[in-house]
């Protein structure tokens, strides 16, 4: 099954996630199908960048949101 998370990105004690698409199978950090979007908790504005196109379209095709992307995105 296809997922939709967040993968880790950036250094020690300053993350930076891409939100991407993965075989559900995978580990958190490891190769994805495509990246739909980031996150940075650290910056003061807390940027969220998602593709909607993107992610109507994995939705349509049987991806499941993780808790957090779900969370962050509204859906």
């Amino acid at each position: 099954m296809t997922v939709i998370r967040m993968t880790r990105m950036g250094r020690k004690k300053r993350p930076f996630y891409r939100i991407v698409v993965t075989d559900s199978r995978k580990r958190r950090d490891s190769g994805w199908i495509e990246i739909i979007g980031h996150y940075n908790p650290i910056s003061t504005s807390k940027d969220l960048t998602i593709d909607a196109e993107r992610l109507n379209y994995w939705l349509s095709t049987g991806a499941q949101m993780s808790p957090a992307v779900k969370r962050l995105s509204g859906k």
